[in-house]
């Protein structure tokens, strides 16, 4: 199973330890493409100040990112699991899994980012400020930038199994699975069950107990179907619908009442 996760706004700061090494990073075919934004965001915010913080859309408020930015190179680095916070990441809550969760997390999930393609839990990163809909004056819009070398790299990511895609819409236009991969694929929309609406905190914080709970469970569904399957057994309540085509993903709905 691989589970495709949005990143997060918010993020820890960086370690204390080494800086970042991008030949270290899995998915060793994003390299160049990493070093091509990753070059020009350092370039770009280490220079024009103001001219930095409109291009990546930050407020007054968040002037800092910038500085923070300017120093991506020298920074300390930690496993991007500890990076990424906020809503979805507090209900996943990855340190308080047990050690056989922690390692099927290390090999299911990816975490898509507008300034790394794509990194694993494990992988170390300093902090950062670069969100996919950006659009930097060398490199162009990261949605763009990204999509081709993704799709050179994810088909082999995804394996033989289920993918499981919990992305919003501006990082999943950065990969779209396509063929035998979308035919496995399951992308998931979090309702709320009494007025069938997406609402924002109710859909990030199910996502993350979604995964949550596959991890904790050790299940590992070989497809859409035993996924919703899995999620029902689990207490789920979950509304399916298979494609109409071949070589489409599937469509989860799952319902909750409230966020507790």
């Amino acid at each position: 199973m691989l589970v495709l996760l949005p990143p997060s706004e918010g993020k820890a700061a960086s370690g204390r330890g080494a800086p970042l090494k991008t030949g270290s990073l899995s998915l060793p075919g994003l390299t160049a493409a990493r070093e091509a934004v990753l070059g020009e965001l350092v370039g770009l915010c280490a220079g024009d100040e103001e001219k930095a913080r409109e291009v990546l859309g930050l407020s007054e408020g968040l002037r800092g990112e910038v500085a923070k930015n300017a120093e991506l190179l020298t920074a300390g680095a930690r496993p991007a699991g500890e990076i990424y916070t906020g809503v979805l990441y507090d209900a996943l809550d990855l340190a308080s899994l047990e050690a056989a969760a922690k390692r099927r997390a290390a090999r299911s999930l990816l975490v898509f980012s507008g300034l790394w393609g794509a990194v694993r839990v494990t992988d170390r990163i300093p902090s950062y400020r670069c969100s996919m809909g950006v659009k930097l004056p060398g490199v162009g819009a990261l949605g763009t930038h990204w999509r081709a070398p993704m799709a050179e790299v994810l088909p082999e990511a995804a394996g033989n199994g289920l993918v499981l895609d919990l992305r919003s819409a501006a990082y999943a236009a950065a990969w779209k699975p396509k063929g035998e991969v979308a035919s496995r694929t399951a992308t998931v929309r979090v309702l709320h069950a009494p007025t069938r609406k997406v609402v924002s905190h109710f859909n990030k914080a199910t996502k993350g107990r979604i995964v949550r709970s596959l991890l904790a469970s050790g299940t590992s569904p070989e497809g859409p179907a035993e996924l919703v399957d899995a999620l029902r057994a689990l207490g789920y309540e979950v509304e399916a619908e298979a494609p109409a085509k071949t070589g489409k993903p599937w469509s989860l709905d799952v319902l909750v009442d409230e966020v507790h």
